[in-house]
């Protein structure tokens, strides 16, 4: 016969892993989940407006980057090319910065369909800020 406090404590032990919500390292079902990418430094940080005009290579390094992941560009999404899990590249024209000044750069992964399991999957990472002379 199995003791009532056992059984609490399984069933407690059970719930932990099927919370919508929990951590996904709990959740036995968000193994594939995507993680939140994260961004560290821009490459270049700084790029004057001629270079803009003429089409000039942003590189954006960190990690967790994922096929999916596309880099907000002053919020516009802008399709990029996925060298690594910790490098993108996008070019950039006057078509996404139209003047001189400070841009926000974020990288964004979509969530995919872990999160009907109660997983956490995707997101937008940190901004760090491109200057254009």
């Amino acid at each position: 016969m199995v003791s009532r406090t056992c059984c609490l404590s399984l069933a407690g032990v059970l719930g932990l892993f099927f919370l919508t919500g929990c951590n996904n390292t709990l959740n036995p079902l968000c193994g594939s989940a995507r993680p939140a990418p994260l961004i560290g430094f821009l490459s270049p940080s700084t790029l004057t407006f001629a270079e803009v005009q003429q089409g000039s290579m942003l590189t954006v390094n960190g990690s967790h980057f994922v096929s999916s992941s596309v880099i907000l560009i002053n919020s516009p999404p802008l399709a990029a090319t996925v060298v690594s899990d910790t490098q993108l590249r996008v070019k950039l024209t006057t078509d996404v910065i139209s003047a001189p000044g400070p841009v926000k750069v974020t990288v964004q992964t979509p969530s995919g369909n872990s999160g009907d399991l109660g997983c956490t999957s995707g997101g937008k990472s940190s901004a760090l800020v491109l200057t254009v002379n």
